[in-house]
């Protein structure tokens, strides 16, 4: 399926805001060596991990796909996607 550019940001800011909660739990938890953690908080770290990483996955498939759709280089679509999900005009 073929992604538009915008579509592609949305992606991405999704990814992004999944890695933001990941590092939001760890500031929260604190290093897992220096105090283990409830199996609560483990739960919760490790869905909101996963979730980080399937958007990933998915927003980095999405790119490929529109790169190739359109025939241009995945890095250039990449690099854009990124700016604009990252620092809107």
């Amino acid at each position: 399926m073929a992604h538009t550019v915008e579509e592609l940001v949305e992606m991405q800011r999704a990814a992004d805001q999944a890695r933001a909660q990941i590092e939001q739990l760890r500031d929260q938890y604190g290093p897992p060596t220096a105090a283990p953690w409830s199996q609560q908080q483990t739960d919760t770290y490790e869905t909101a991990w996963r979730a980080w990483r399937d958007l990933a996955r998915d927003v980095q498939a999405a790119v490929t796909d529109h790169a190739r759709a359109e025939g241009q280089p995945r890095n250039e679509v990449e690099a854009t996607v990124k700016k604009a999900a990252r620092h809107p005009a």
